[in-house]
């Protein structure tokens, strides 16, 4: 039967990888390599393709296998010609650890942005219901007064019966900001309230900062 595809082209970059391990000393020289079908679970390749593997270590003087099929390491300077011989290459067996590890990192990633979206629509379909509180996006601009201010500081239920259940900023999304939060121009608040929130609201994040200022002398 004929070796399986990956097989072929993976025992000289498994024997690759080996000898590197002996020179960096994870593999000290006198100490015996893990079987044949161990090593075949750990590359996750056949054992025929370990066996190959080890043979060409065997040739080089880099290992000994005795009658019993143990694998002992004899030369780390044998084994640091061989990788020299080879430096032009990357074990395949590294660029497929990397290649998973990527992939892991990716579906991590995947999973964390499904759950915020997922509460995203829970958050969103809840206030649906609440009518007429459907929720409003209002944009801080330029030179609005309540730049650089807290929503606590601002009082801003009590300014525009509006209650903010969200900030989105660039592409971050908080979810019920907390009165600490300092806003930002730019800053896009997600808020619900009654049918004339909207107007009230605009109006009052958006009122200009020296109109503020006149205002509060005039009040003095």
């Amino acid at each position: 039967m004929q070796d399986n595809k990956h097989d072929k082209a993976g025992y000289k970059s498994i024997a690759l990888d080996i000898a590197q391990r002996i020179v960096s000393g994870e593999m000290p020289v006198a100490s015996k390599i893990s079987g044949r079908s161990l090593l075949a679970g750990q590359y996750q390749v056949s054992p025929e393709t370990i066996r190959k593997a080890i043979g060409l270590l065997k040739e080089e003087n880099i290992v000994s296998v005795s009658q019993g099929k143990e694998i002992i390491i004899v030369s780390d300077q044998n084994a640091l010609a061989y990788t020299t011989r080879h430096n032009y290459l990357k074990s395949a067996y590294s660029l497929k650890q990397e290649l998973q590890q990527l992939l892991l990192e990716k579906k991590n990633m995947d999973r964390k942005f499904e759950e915020l979206l997922t509460q995203i629509i829970v958050a969103s379909d809840r206030l649906q219901n609440l009518k007429p509180y459907h929720p409003v996006e209002i944009k801080i601009n330029e030179h609005a007064h309540v730049v650089g201010r807290t929503i606590g500081n601002l009082q801003f239920w009590q300014n525009t019966g509006a209650t903010i259940i969200a900030l989105r900023r660039g592409t971050e999304v908080s979810i019920s900001p907390g009165p600490h939060v300092v806003l930002r121009e730019g800053d896009i608040i997600v808020a619900v309230g009654d049918e004339r929130m909207y107007e009230r609201t605009e109006e009052f994040l958006n009122r200009p900062h020296d109109q503020v200022e006149a205002n509060n002398l005039t009040e003095a």
